[in-house]
């Protein structure tokens, strides 16, 4: 999850439903970070940047669940954490400042349409996001959260504040999905 971006989620866990509802109530938001190793419902270690998510919708689905919609919003570094006894995991976060809004370089001016159109074709998630076309951060953003690359290589792109490298990156994936 990056910041600025939509993450669905459907709950059915008794520890996800109470969280969800403890957020709602407070309108607070949740981390959301990439497990490193292990497995969500098990013992899991994670990697220590991640996101926060603030629920911008949600609703009952036809088979019960709840379905939930958050948005991104600033990324963070985990101190530490602990699970509690429901196996909600739970930690102190440092905030890490947002990368400067950065124009789009003109090397780099195909990008805002091309992003517009796959976004388009997305559908309902993305039909009502705030779109910042003009913005490199936001374009790297959401062309890494949405391209078929590995979780490992998205985590390294989340953690760096490096806009011009992803730029780079983006600009080499599409060009290898066009061919020569």
């Amino acid at each position: 999850m990056f910041p600025g971006g939509p993450l669905p989620l459907r709950i059915f866990e008794p520890r996800y439903l109470d969280m969800i509802s403890r957020c709602m109530k407070s309108d607070t938001p949740f981390g959301v970070l990439l497990i490193r190793h292990g497995e969500e419902a098990g013992q899991a270690s994670t990697f220590d940047v991640g996101t926060l998510a603030q629920i911008s919708d949600w609703y009952q689905g036809s088979d019960g669940l709840l379905g939930v919609t958050a948005m991104g919003e600033q990324r963070f570094r985990l101190l530490s954490s602990e699970r509690q006894h429901d196996g909600l995991n739970i930690g102190e976060i440092d905030l890490i400042p947002p990368e400067a809004d950065m124009a789009l370089p003109d090397e780099y001016g195909a990008m805002p349409h091309i992003l517009g159109n796959v976004l388009d074709d997305l559908g309902r998630l993305y039909e009502s996001l705030e779109r910042h076309f003009d913005d490199a951060v936001w374009v790297t953003y959401r062309f890494v959260e949405i391209l078929p690359i590995d979780l490992e290589q998205k985590q390294e792109c989340l953690e760096s504040s490096d806009t011009c490298a992803r730029l780079e990156l983006v600009h080499e994936l599409l060009d290898s999905v066009r061919g020569p």
